[in-house]
């Protein structure tokens, strides 16, 4: 039976790619800080689905949190089939008035975690010539966004990390993938403190559909998904732009 390793599994995207990947006969280890939520997960789809869920309560934020995770994975001799790179967060205001410690626990997170994992299980499937990665990004890497420039920019390199990956290993038997997303109802807005962007105004794409896009495209071994057509034209119309000044000003005015 494979495993499947899913980070910030404890709700929204991550939650709804472990339902997916139980629902699919995958073993689970899931990975948040949240271990009173990951247990509960646990029990549930060890129940529904009769498969074998392993929990790690981390602070992915934490310098060295992946090489942990790897040391207790070897301990269980799990071999990681498919690892989801979901865990994440951001923070809306200026940059000049931010936190500098939430700052460097964002980068920590959305870079450090997510290049040092990908580096970690990639070694381990191109051993077996065979295995996926999906790494989150989100519409938010297509551009630079005023009041969210840290974030956009972590996105930003997770983006073209991954896609630089993605023809690093054409012909190994190992995919890279990236998923795209736009404004989803998690739980982001509340620990990014959003109160007034445009962004999260109007209606939200539900996590288990962005979810479910990116399964198909991760088990389809596609470079980018960019999970519904709003968000696919906003990406386009970006790439498209022909003065950098313009799109950062359009960038204010929505962010």
């Amino acid at each position: 039976m494979k495993t499947a390793l899913i980070t910030g599994a404890s709700g929204g995207i991550g939650k709804s790619f472990a339902e997916i990947f139980a629902q699919q006969g995958y073993n689970l280890i899931l990975v948040a800080r949240s271990k009173d939520k990951l247990e509960q997960l646990s029990d549930k789809y060890e129940q529904d689905y009769g498969i074998v869920v392993t929990v790690f309560s981390v602070d992915l934020s934490r310098q060295n949190a992946a090489t942990e995770i790897y040391s207790e994975i070897q301990k269980r001799k799990i071999r990681i089939d498919i690892l989801i790179n979901n865990a994440g967060f951001g923070d809306h205001g200026r940059f000049i008035v931010s936190s500098l410690s939430k700052t460097r626990n964002m980068i920590n997170l959305n870079i450090l975690t997510l290049t040092e994992l990908t580096s970690i299980f990639i070694k381990e499937m191109m051993k077996n010539r065979d295995g996926k990665i999906l790494n989150i990004a989100s519409t938010a890497s297509f551009q630079p966004l005023p009041r969210f420039a840290v974030y956009a920019a972590s996105k930003s390199y997770v983006l073209n990390f991954t896609e630089a990956l993605h023809y690093e290993l054409k012909g190994s038997g190992v995919s890279v993938s990236v998923l795209c997303p736009g404004p989803t109802a998690t739980e982001f807005e509340k620990s990014a403190n959003i109160k007034d962007s445009n962004l999260f105004k109007g209606k939200l794409m539900d996590p288990q559909r962005v979810a479910k896009i990116g399964y198909d495209g991760l088990m389809k071994g596609k470079m980018t998904i960019i999970p519904g057509f709003k968000n696919k034209l906003l990406a386009f119309f970006a790439n498209m732009m022909p003065s950098r000044d313009l799109l950062v000003w359009i960038s204010s005015k929505i962010s």
